[in-house]
């Protein structure tokens, strides 16, 4: 049978990983989808550097638009990045007739919901393996391998640049800009992190996931962010102590309606910073790699571990959704795995819960002054919220280091830090709480909150 032709756009690291990992398991490949695979076709504007990584018998140019046209290409890949002439020349792709393997979460995350009702509409496939978690295969896993399951959570780190900080904070006591520096020196992080740093690349991950999960829109817009650089280096080791570590988590859970907590039904969407049960095997992810877990009602708990980014790791991803293509090529479009695993007329339309709605546990550190009533006063107003205490740690003044950037004229007053944990309770109260604390003139810094998940 004729190898289907594939037209590459971006021949970046990721599009130089897939060249090598197909020619190097050619055979293998050919013997899994039934036929060739081969990349004809390279749009990049580096021209010469392109050439030199394709080799002879590819056709490289430097406009997009031209590989689109190409009558003879089945499948585009796009490995340009970016929403904007990204999604242009995904959806010409499309309106052309082509299928389209993509590693773009920002693009799916932001403008999924329009690409997947054009390929719909034209009975193509859309695959985004590569999108979220690099070599991890967690979206086949939700779409097809966990599809008898009502899927309750997803908890991930999928951002190997944060999850590599925090494992230098903890394992060397490091502030956070010394850990982000030491990042940015071997690789790990970008010369402008924002995105890893802040959350947002794992925000639109967790966004593609929790639609597969829920069979509900994409919606990145109301994911609650937030992200790791105001972590401070006594926080992780408070959090040892107490048997937890800190990770960065992008969470996802569907929610019934309580009356008894007054809270409505709908789906938790959020990327913020957690303390995780030390005992549980994601809290032991280190240094880049990235892990999630899915929470099933009939499988119960699963985990994928491996390495979420990188030339090969992502080409493997790539190069799997092209197999998968290559064998529903000829398929009845409706016979094959819907792109958010859910039919598209079959799609709920629960809603994503604000972030004043979640509800979860809570890690507080005060920074307080050290005399009587103090944490009487604190523990009374959580008591009037209704907020429940599992437990209290206080470090002496002798133990915190540096009285902090106190107003002038108090620089003497006698500190110590406060550790409270708390039960499960709805945001919205927590924030209340905090605003209550934080104007008592005893409480002389900002109030550190960190969400904890038990996962269990």
């Amino acid at each position: 049978m004729k190898p289907i032709q594939v037209g590459l756009l971006g021949m970046g690291v990721v599009g130089s990983g897939t060249f090598n990992v197909l020619r190097r398991n050619q055979q293998e490949i050919k013997r899994r989808a039934g036929r060739g695979i081969e990349i004809t076709m390279v749009a990049d504007l580096d021209l010469a550097r392109a050439q030199a990584q394709a080799g002879e018998g590819v056709k490289v140019v430097n406009d997009a638009r031209a590989v689109i046209a190409n009558p003879d290409i089945d499948i585009v890949i796009e490995l340009i990045g970016g929403c904007d002439i990204a999604k242009t020349l995904v959806l010409e792709a499309i309106a052309a007739g082509k299928h389209v393997v993509t590693a773009n979460k920002a693009l799916l995350a932001v403008h999924g919901t329009e690409i997947f009702a054009a390929a719909s509409a034209k009975g193509v496939m859309v695959a985004f393996e590569a999108a979220v978690a690099g070599g991890i295969p967690i979206i086949k896993a939700l779409r097809e391998g966990l599809t008898a399951n009502s899927i309750q959570w997803i908890a991930g780190i999928i951002n190997g640049t944060t999850n590599f900080i925090l494992s230098e904070m903890r394992d060397k006591g490091l502030d956070f800009g010394v850990a982000l520096k030491q990042a940015q020196a071997l690789g790990y992080a970008e010369a402008d992190p924002t995105f890893d740093i802040e959350g947002v690349d794992a925000a639109h991950k967790i966004t593609i996931m929790s639609a597969i999960a829920f069979g509900i829109p994409v919606q990145f817009d109301k994911a609650y962010v937030e992200g790791i650089s105001r972590l401070a280096s006594q926080d992780i080791k408070y959090a040892e102590q107490l048997g937890y570590r800190i990770k960065l988590l992008g969470m996802t859970k569907r929610r019934e309606a309580d009356a008894s907590k007054r809270t409505a039904a709908g789906i938790e969407l959020r990327v913020h910073p957690s303390l995780v049960p030390a005992k549980r095997l994601i809290a032991n992810v280190e240094g880049a790699m990235n892990a999630v877990m899915v929470q099933g009602d009939a499988v119960g708990t699963t985990l994928y571990y491996g390495k979420g980014a990188g030339s090969e790791p992502t080409a493997s991803a790539v190069i799997a959704d092209l197999v998968d293509i290559t064998r529903l090529h000829t398929a009845d479009p409706l016979n094959r795995v819907p792109h958010l695993a859910f039919q598209p007329n079959a799609m709920s339309d629960l809603h994503v819960l604000p972030m004043s709605e979640v509800v979860t546990s809570y890690y507080l550190r005060l920074r307080v002054a050290d005399e009587t009533g103090v944490l009487a006063k604190v523990t009374g107003i959580l008591a009037e919220a209704d907020i429940s205490i599992d437990a209290v740690l206080q470090r002496e003044a002798d133990e915190v280091s540096g009285a902090g950037n106190l107003p002038a004229g108090t620089q003497s007053v006698p500190q110590t830090d406060l550790i409270i944990l708390t039960h499960d309770c709805v945001e919205a109260r927590m924030n209340a709480a905090l605003a209550q604390m934080q104007a008592l003139p005893t409480v002389l810094e900002p109030i550190t909150r960190i969400r904890k998940e038990e996962l269990a």
